[in-house]
């Protein structure tokens, strides 16, 4: 699963589908809204751009690191601090894959997908590269 979403979502119902007989290991990494000194966050994305990219990383991980399956959901809209942002879910035959694919799914989204985050604080505002 491939998507772009303004509800929240349901980390269980995502891992419990990674799970199949031949997966011996499914890695989540789930971003949150942090109180580094903000009071919330607004979330947008282009998604004629960002959903066609998220795809092409999905496609690029599941070769390069032989996973089963690998599910991307990225919030947008306004969040509260606590709030779950993006969800991704690396399922593979062992650890090593799911914990690498994992972590080349996150560093390619920051890099690459059209999403863009601005903080509200409560001396104003700034834009910030998710």
């Amino acid at each position: 699963m491939i998507d772009i979403i303004e509800r929240d979502f349901s980390i269980d119902e995502v891992v419990g589908k990674a799970k199949r007989p031949e997966v011996g290991a499914v890695v989540s990494f789930l971003g949150t809204v942090r109180d580094d000194g903000i009071e919330s966050m607004e979330l947008e994305a282009y998604r004629e751009a960002a959903l066609p990219e998220l795809e092409r990383i999905r496609d690029e991980a599941l070769n390069k690191f032989s996973l089963i399956s690998v599910d991307i959901i990225h919030r947008i809209g306004s969040l509260k601090v606590g709030s779950n942002i993006v969800l991704i879910v690396c399922a593979a035959s062992h650890r090593r894959q799911a914990f690498e694919g994992c972590m080349y799914v996150i560093d390619e989204l920051k890099a690459r997908a059209a999403l863009w985050k601005k903080e509200i604080l409560s001396e104003g505002e700034r834009w910030v590269r998710p």
